[in-house]
């Protein structure tokens, strides 16, 4: 079967530059966090066979992408880009109805994503090796880099377009025939992708669409030997898991966990930055994104005056649907993010936090269609509570109080899974004391800790992304003169 047209309800997988109707025979509903009766369509569940052919397609494909000249494969990716610019409004739209972020959050997680083929379209002519000093005289060392083959990307719904586009991106541009399992609540905006990079003119093969769950599809990826890289975003026990699976047969793999993200203000901040920065940061995206500032940690000169001006902020907030003008905040992604979301609030209370602000489902009218929760924020919580140490994914903020900078930074640091923290300070020694001892990838002066930019090196993005995604072979050539020929050769 081909990709269902706009007013049909089945979509298929894309395997082999061809859409198909999965192995499984099985369709699950894409429906709208924020509005359960708008279904986007039925998408394939598909299972352990689907991801088989996948792979074979790939494997099958790869010679002829991976010996294009780099220019040849940067034209394919810049005319994607071009594509999904000309239709931007379509992805935003679609990442809004299937994710739940505003219009707003969505229309930027589209640049991003076209900023990572732009970006690595570059990348096809700038792909480097490096000429290297040689043990003898009259010798050229050299290396190279190229692509390991076939490899996998398994991405949240989170950011439905922007992840899948940070890994495949790079994937690409390098030379690898992609598979991509999406996450399962987030099938339609993968699906654009696949219909995207197939307009733009990737030879059949090169990049592949899988819908199913992580137990089947996932692990058979994941598992088969024609694999040679594993790209994963997602929770630490999956992290943990397919990290060990990848280790058994030596199967190179980025697994990218979850984080407990915090926000740091001193006595000195201007307070209207800093709160406007964290309810940002908490609030953006639901809480949904692996940078949000989870804990927020002041000095308690200023503790009481920045959690009144957040409580009243988050209050403040208007909540819904987020196609509808003016909504600053969506729904949970679906209901056992919600139930999630709540749980974690429950029991920081049975911990001995206080709820100021939130802490509950929000009902009535439209809510009652949609995975809705107040903006929340809990004040008296300790390092320790599991409030604290855990990834919530949602829009929970948690306040702790510090004495001093020193026991700030020991409180940022106190936790297992620290990505992202910001500070906020008039003070420029404290904060390059901050930097640099904060145990975070990505450190934020006086601005709320946001998503990664492709021409960043963080995860997979910037030089690191064609790093991953390639080998380095490293030549030596003889480059004395020939010898004169001899009466016995």
């Amino acid at each position: 079967m081909r990709r269902a047209s706009r007013g049909e309800a089945r979509y298929g997988n894309f395997i082999g530059g061809e859409w198909v109707a999965p192995s499984t025979d099985a369709y699950a509903p894409d429906r709208n966090p924020a509005n359960l009766d708008d279904v986007l369509g039925e998408f394939p569940v598909g299972g352990a066979k689907d991801a088989e052919a996948a792979v074979a397609a790939a494997s099958a494909a790869f010679p002829r992408w991976a010996a294009m000249t780099g220019p040849s494969r940067a034209r394919i990716l810049w005319r994607a880009a071009e594509l999904m610019r000309a239709r931007q409004d379509e992805l935003a739209v679609t990442i809004c109805r299937e994710e739940g972020k505003t219009i707003s959050e969505a229309k930027a997680e589209v640049q991003d994503g076209i900023l990572a083929f732009e970006l690595y379209a570059g990348d096809g002519v700038r792909t480097r090796g490096e000429t290297l000093p040689a043990g003898a005289r009259h010798r050229l060392s050299f290396t190279l880099r190229q692509p390991l083959g076939v490899v996998a990307v398994i991405t949240p719904w989170s950011f439905p377009f922007a992840l899948p586009a940070w890994r495949a991106a790079p994937a690409l541009a390098t030379g690898n025939a992609v598979v991509l399992k999406p996450a399962s609540n987030a099938p339609a905006t993968a699906t654009l992708l696949a219909e995207l990079l197939d307009e733009a003119g990737l030879p059949k093969g090169a990049f592949n669409l899988v819908h199913g769950p992580g137990a089947a599809v996932g692990q058979a990826v994941a598992d088969d030997p024609r694999v040679e890289a594993v790209s994963f975003t997602g929770s630490n026990p999956v992290a943990f898991s397919l990290a060990e699976r990848c280790a058994r047969r030596g199967t190179r793999v980025s697994a990218e966990p979850s984080a407990k993200n915090a926000a740091v203000v001193l006595d000195d901040a201007e307070l209207e930055r800093a709160a406007a920065g964290i309810l940002s940061g908490a609030f953006g995206s639901t809480g949904q994104r692996c940078t949000a500032t989870s804990r927020v940690i002041a000095e308690r000169g200023i503790a009481g005056r920045l959690t009144e001006a957040l409580v009243a902020g988050a209050r403040k907030l208007k909540v819904g649907n987020g196609m509808e003008p003016g909504v600053e905040m969506g729904p949970a992604a679906d209901e056992a993010q919600l139930q999630g979301d709540l749980a974690i609030v429950e029991l920081g209370r049975q911990e001995g936090a206080v709820v100021l602000a939130g802490g509950a489902r929000l009902s009535g009218g439209a809510c009652d269609k949609g995975y809705f929760m107040e903006p929340t924020v809990l004040g008296r919580v300790r390092p320790g509570m599991r409030v604290h140490e855990e990834e919530v994914f949602g829009p929970v903020a948690a306040v702790v109080e510090a004495g001093d900078f020193d026991e700030a930074v020991e409180v940022v640091n106190a936790v297992e899974h620290g990505r992202s923290a910001s500070i906020y300070t008039r003070d420029s020694g404290a904060a390059m004391r901050f930097v640099e001892r904060a145990r975070v990838a990505s450190v934020f002066v006086n601005g709320a800790a946001a998503e990664g930019e492709a021409q960043l090196p963080s995860g997979e993005l910037a030089e690191e992304g064609a790093r991953f995604f390639t080998r380095v072979k490293v030549a030596s050539l003889d480059a004395s003169a020939p010898r004169a020929p001899r009466w016995s050769d």
